[in-house]
């Protein structure tokens, strides 16, 4: 028998990003939960960033395929502990890179600590998502969305966005 958690979870699987609709919710890492609340079913989400300008998007949507489904349940967003890229799966780096994004490298650790003064920043390689070429540059810190980087390759010219790493 199928309870309303799992009916919600298979409900939402395939549920894509607004910005990235190659990569649903869950492999993105910010479908965090669904849960049995005292007052019903909670679907638990974690924005990219806390300004994500998507995340009224994925609210509606979430409510609309769970509606769908014949399913009742309270949107919770939840900003700490706050979204990070390791929590995106490969299946969803991949599809990223099958996307033309760089998906991003493992987050350093401690990454997550706040300085006050700012280390040297130490240049990571980033592969180019099209020819696979590591003779790439930061065109701009800001590509499409806020999340991702800018970047060029110097190989095939081709431009291409980076998932930076949180």
């Amino acid at each position: 028998m199928t309870t309303h958690i799992e009916a919600a979870w298979a409900a939402l699987e395939e549920l894509t990003d607004p910005e990235i609709p190659v990569i649903s919710l869950r492999e993105l890492g910010i479908l965090r939960d669904v849960r049995q609340a005292a007052d019903g079913l909670e679907v638990v989400i974690t924005p990219t960033y806390s300004g994500c300008p998507a995340i009224s998007q994925i609210e509606d949507d979430v409510q609309a395929t769970l509606a769908r489904a014949g399913i009742a349940a309270r949107i919770v967003t939840q900003l700490a502990p706050a979204w990070t890229t390791d929590w995106m799966s490969e299946a969803g780096k991949a599809k990223l890179h099958a996307y033309g994004i760089a998906p991003p490298h493992q987050t350093p650790a401690g990454s997550n600590v706040v300085r006050f003064i700012a280390k040297p920043a130490k240049a990571e390689t980033v592969t180019c998502p099209h020819c696979g070429s590591t003779h790439t540059v930061e065109s701009s810190h800001f590509g499409s969305t806020a999340c991702k980087a800018l970047y060029k390759c110097l190989d095939c010219q081709e431009p291409f966005d980076y998932f930076k790493p949180y």
